[in-house]
């Protein structure tokens, strides 16, 4: 794990710091080949320079993020707003963290992709990557 992302997560405090150590725990034991690193100011893994998974935290939870979760067709996911297709779900304390559920839904961000990573050159415009 990047070494920011483990600052990241020691800087958080009492049931944000359990939350977010099982999280990258669960995700780097099952996306061993992404690369990982603090983008934006939060934890985010990518496949080839293409945001994938991270999580951040919220004023009262911390929301776990797919940035192509809407492609999914799980029902937990929260599809977000506006143009983009990702989904999250949030989490107030570890207890609600299924692991089954993390680990599909990174099996599937593997395959369903969007191309964030050239959104800009694209003008703003999602391709679904093949």
């Amino acid at each position: 794990m990047h070494p920011d992302i483990q600052k990241y997560n020691n800087n958080q405090i009492g049931e944000s710091f359990l939350i977010c150590s099982l999280l990258s725990e669960i995700i780097m034991e099952n996306f061993p080949e992404a690369e990982n690193k603090v983008w934006h100011a939060h934890p985010v893994w990518f496949l080839e320079g293409n945001p994938i998974v991270g999580y951040d935290k919220l004023k009262d939870c911390v929301r776990l993020l797919f940035w192509s979760g809407a492609s999914f067709e799980e029902e937990e996911l929260k599809i977000g707003t506006g143009k983009f297709k990702d989904a999250s779900i949030r989490y107030a304390n570890a207890s609600q963290i299924n692991k089954e559920d993390i680990i599909r839904w990174i099996e599937k961000s593997k395959v369903i992709q969007w191309d964030y990573k050239n959104i800009v050159k694209r003008k703003g415009v999602l391709e679904r990557l093949v």
